[in-house]
Order: structure tokens, then C-alpha cells, then sequence
């Protein structure tokens, strides 16, 4: 699907038609439910008058995401993105042409949201052309600081409460996010030639490049792999503060990111950091009943604490 769309919209467009506004809003929101499986429950969660804006900015990561993928060749996803950076700069100087971007100045007007993470984002996709390895976790934090606490940073925007308090949990947040989705996704990482485990780590516990071609899944990389999770818990569970100062219409929502974290981490738990034969995942019953509990505890003022 994408392929078209790039082929409509991207840089070898043949029209360069600036689509009407609404034309663009719907555009923005038939990405984002095609793409984000839990997009209709969340939408529904969010206050009606944010739901086309978080479409918005969706469509710009989700782009962003799909031309660093776009080809094998990592100079030609470089170039992409850097066509896309002339579009989100053109949209900043009010000479949007893309679909996305149409809608996207609409959102950036009203919410007074700076260019920088949108840029930032483009670091973290530029980094994965050329780095598929991370020696330290402080290196890998560091991506983190590019690929993850942009986004949550922009929720900060749109929901009209960025401080320099908040934003810092926030980065909590994202951070202990990306860390559970590289636990999660080591074997789809791997395929894809990427490594987001410490280096440092894996020597120290013992788990070398063949082990991991070998999809071997050892005391060795249990041990490697409780400590990467324990260590994202540890981020998620630093920013549940943020929880409570979020305005009221978005408190659940931060609840639910947090939460549904910590329960992706636990389903690793669960699978003894068995994630080379199956991708841990969180059932539809068990995102109902975190759904339920964050509720219920957010209307009983108890929802800081590290249990859904």
C-alpha cells in the first residue's frame, strides 16, 4: 500500500496538487487506521477535538517509518528522508503541497508545536541507515532520545501542557517504551540486520553474532534478555507521575501506554525471554482488562502505582 502512496504523493509525483484541507484530514485518518490496529478504540478514548490532530501527526511518523524502509539500499532511504524534511519544512514555512503535511499545519498552528521533534524523529530513521549496532546502553538511550521521546513529547503538545517537569517523564515514558518493543522484537530486529541489545551486555553475559544467527535462546540470552526488561520496567515505571499531571481528558491514555508496557514486558516474563520462537503479544482480553483497571483506578486516585 505504501508503494502507491509514494508513488502518489512522493517525490516523483507526477501532480503536485495542493490537496483541500479535508481531502488531506481524511487522508491522515485512513492512514492511521489502516496502519494502527488499536487506532479505534484509542481514537474513541481521545477527546473528539484532539482525534484529527493525533491523526496528524501519526501520518508524519508513519511515513517518516515506511521511506527509512523503503528500499534495501540505505542511500536511496537517506534521500527519502531528506525529501521528506524539505516537505516538513516547506509545511513550517506554509508552503505545504503533501496530503500530510496540509493537515499537519493545521495541527502545528493551533498547538504552537516547534519543528524540533519532527526533525528529531528523522535523526533516529537516518541512524538506522548506518548504525545497526549499539555498544552501550547509553549509546542506545541515546537513540532512544531521537526514535521514542520525540513522539511523547508532541502528545505533551497537543494535549497544551509541555513543561520541562513533564516533558522529563514523558522521555521516561517513550524510552521504556522502545526499550520493551527491542526486547519484543529481537528476532524481528535481528532479520532486519539490526541489534538493539547492548553489545557490552551480550559479551557479559555470554551471547556472541552467532547465537544470535542461530536464534539460540539460552541461559545466556534469558539472563542478557531479564536484564534489557527490567531495565525498560524501570523507565516505564519512573514516568507514571506524568499520569497525574496530564490533563483529565488525557490521563487514561498516558495510563494505558504505561501499562500496556509493562504488560508487554510480563508477557516476556511469561515466555521465560523465549522471544526467538514466538513474538510476545497481549491478548484483546488482557488490553480489556488493563483498559478496565486503569479506569477503575485512575476514578480511585491509586493509578501510580506499578501494578495495572
Amino acid at each position: 500500500m505504501f508503494a502507491a502512496d509514494l508513488k502518489l504523493y512522493g517525490p516523483k509525483a507526477q501532480s503536485s496538487c495542493r490537496p483541500m484541507p479535508r481531502q488531506a484530514r481524511r487522508y491522515c485518518r485512513r492512514l492511521a487506521r489502516r496502519h494502527y490496529e488499536n487506532f479505534t478504540v484509542a481514537s474513541r478514548l481521545l477527546p473528539r477535538q484532539l482525534r484529527q490532530h493525533f491523526c496528524n501527526v501519526y501520518a508524519y511518523c508513519r511515513w517518516a517509518d515506511d521511506l527509512a524502509d523503503e528500499t534495501s539500499d540505505p542511500g536511496q532511504n537517506l534521500a527519502l528522508l531528506d525529501w521528506w524534511e524539505t516537505q516538513l519544512r516547506a509545511c513550517y514555512a506554509g508552503k505545504a503541497v503533501h496530503p500530510v503535511f496540509v493537515a499537519l499545519l493545521d495541527t502545528v498552528e493551533r498547538f504552537n508545536i516547534p519543528i524540533d521533534p519532527f526533525v528529531d524523529l528523522l535523526v533516529a530513521f537516518r541512524q538506522d541507515q548506518r548504525t545497526t549496532r549499539y555498544e552501550t546502553i547509553d549509546e542506545l538511550l541515546q537513540y532512544c532520545r531521537y526514535s521514542a521521546n520525540p513522539v511523547g513529547r508532541l502528545v505533551l503538545y497537543l494535549g497544551r501542557c509541555h513543561t520541562p517537569q513533564r516533558a522529563r517523564l514523558a522521555d521516561s515514558v517513550c524510552t521504556g517504551l522502545q526499550l520493551a518493543n527491542f526486547c519484543q522484537d529481537v528476532a524481528r530486529d535481528w532479520d532486519r540486520g539490526r541489534v538493539y541489545l547492548p553489545q557490552a551486555d551480550c559479551r557479559r553475559f555470554g551471547y556472541g553474532e552467532p547465537d544470535f544467527a542461530a536464534r539460540t535462546c539460552n541461559r545466556a540470552f534469558r539472563r542478557l534478555l531479564a536484564a534489557q526488561v527490567d531495565q525498560a520496567a524501570g523507565w516505564l515505571k519512573r514516568g507514571l507521575p506524568l499520569v497525574e499531571m496530564m490533563p483529565a481528558e488525557l490521563q487514561l491514555e498516558v495510563a494505558l501506554f504505561i501499562h500496556g508496557g509493562l504488560a508487554v514486558l510480563d508477557a516476556i516474563r511469561r515466555q521465560d525471554y523465549d522471544v526467538w520462537t514466538s513474538r510476545p503479544m497481549v491478548s484483546k482480553i488482557s488490553k480489556l482488562q488493563i483498559l478496565a483497571s486503569c479506569w477503575w483506578r485512575l476514578h480511585q486516585g491509586t493509578l501510580t502505582g506499578s501494578k495495572p
